[in-house]
């Protein structure tokens, strides 16, 4: 049977457990709004009985762990769901970019940068200016003798040359942003890899003293979270309380080191900014299949990448077709051999200086000596409807519509998945939050539990008290 003294220690052992309940509640309604914060749990367990003559009788109570409320499988989950979300929305800004290069949608179609929607091309966009242009031609050829229909001409050619310029420009700025994000990205995964060797050992030795380090593993399963956003990650856990971490099938993390890490290399080889993601120590290229680096890789290698040659081969068609008729024609004065065009494609159209400074020597006539002739001008106006074998059968407009188009709807399907995936987040998080979130309610009423069962207990070492004091006075009376 229990001693007074032994009835003492016992209510001083549940006046402890008690206040570590206050204690962990207390931390729990600190971090209500910390993100990544996991709920934590006192897990209290009767002391050992000990034998007495009237049988086995019990000692209190003893705390043995506080417990994080964690589910590893929806985790697990969160942490691949993190890498299709970086993917999706890297894809996302990447195509945003590049339908802001084309400048067709700033120009009175802003809804469509949300929508994806690229089918309608305005007037002041390049498909527009394309359109302006065959119809100078037209124009030209109605009144060849026409120097004001002649000086209208050039000008809206050298507005189409200045937007393919422009588009190229932008384009070109929209790839080395990208380049610049996957090197931001990669270096970032460097530090959360540092950062997860370092929690790595701590945890390790904190496991081995025999705690649990709740918050060290929330830190840790952020940082995971974080990698997963920029690669697609495989863990597995290790009988001490760490984390193996790789990325592409190469180990990176491996307890308390980082056995590896990350650096951008060009894969073209010759200095054209096709970065791309390898090991540092085992220069071994990797493929990363989920992440925001690999979401920004896609989307310049494809839909940026084949936009930007698109237009170069639509500039350049332009050029070869409006000069190869060109050439054929004679000016007002009977002249010949002035170029329209000047460039290859793209990047450095421009229209013939020659005609900006005398719109007379454009040659619109099929002529030398009849320069009211407008063979030459009717000949590039009806370039507007004719079908291209250097633009897959398609003409100027259409071309480029289509160009548009494949843009605009992968940026449709980006959108689309980012909204899906973003669902799929939720719903995660709202399970994750069931289960780890803190319920203010909840921790209120074990507050007031812990409390009450506190003062039941000072009450219980009072009541010990009197009944020692008791025995004492029966001892001296």
């Amino acid at each position: 049977m229990l001693t007074l003294n032994g009835t003492l220690d016992m209510a001083a052992r549940a006046m402890q457990t008690q206040m570590t309940g206050v204690q962990v509640s207390g931390q729990n309604l600190a971090n209500v709004n910390t993100q990544g914060y996991s709920r934590q749990t006192v897990d209290i367990q009767t002391s050992a009985d000990i034998s007495t003559n009237i049988g086995m009788q019990g000692t209190g109570s003893n705390v043995v762990a506080i417990q994080q409320a964690v589910n590893t499988l929806l985790n697990s989950q969160i942490v691949s769901q993190q890498s299709t979300n970086g993917y999706w929305n890297a894809q996302q800004s990447a195509l945003q970019s590049a339908q802001t290069g084309l400048n067709e949608f700033l120009n009175g179609t802003g809804s469509s940068s949300s929508s994806g929607s690229a089918t309608n091309t305005t007037s002041s966009g390049l498909s527009g200016q394309l359109s302006s242009l065959f119809n100078n031609f037209q124009a030209v050829a109605t009144s060849p003798t026409s120097i004001a229909a002649r000086q209208a001409l050039i000008s809206q050619a050298q507005t189409v040359a200045s937007s393919f310029n422009q588009v190229d420009s932008q384009l070109n700025a929209t790839r080395t942003t990208l380049n610049t994000s996957i090197t931001n990205g990669v270096s970032s995964a460097n530090s959360l890899l540092a950062n997860i060797a370092q929690l790595n050992g701590q945890i390790s030795s904190a496991e081995l003293s025999g705690g649990t380090p709740n918050d060290l593993l929330d830190q840790r399963q952020q940082d995971l979270q974080n990698l997963a956003g920029l690669a697609n990650i495989q863990t597995s856990n290790q009988a001490n309380g760490a984390v193996e971490v790789s990325i592409g099938g190469q180990t990176l993390v491996s307890g308390s080191k980082v056995t590896d890490t990350l650096q951008t290399y060009d894969a073209s080889g010759s200095g054209s900014g096709q970065l791309m993601v390898q090991t540092v120590t085992g220069g071994v290229d990797l493929t990363l299949t989920g992440g925001s680096i690999q979401g920004t890789i896609n989307a310049r290698d494809g839909e940026l990448s084949t936009l930007q040659s698109s237009i170069n081969t639509l500039a350049s068609n332009l050029i070869t077709q409006v000069n190869g008729i060109n050439a054929n024609g004679y000016s007002l004065g009977g002249t010949t051999g002035t170029a329209f065009f000047t460039g290859t494609g793209s990047s450095d159209i421009g229209v013939n200086s020659a005609l900006a400074n005398n719109p007379s020597l454009f040659q619109a006539s099929g002529s030398a000596s009849a320069s009211g002739d407008n063979t030459i001008a009717l000949q590039l106006a009806n370039l507007a409807t004719v079908s291209q074998s250097g633009l897959n059968n398609q003409t100027f407009g259409n071309a480029y519509s289509s160009d548009v188009a494949a843009l605009g709807n992968a940026l449709q399907t980006a959108n689309t998945q980012v909204t899906n995936q973003t669902a799929v987040s939720n719903m995660l998080s709202t399970q994750q939050s069931s289960v780890s979130g803190v319920n203010i309610d909840q921790e209120m009423t074990n507050l007031m539990s812990f409390q009450r069962a506190y003062e039941a207990a000072a009450q219980l070492v009072n009541t010990v008290n009197q009944m020692m004091m008791t025995v004492n006075q029966m001892k001296t009376g």
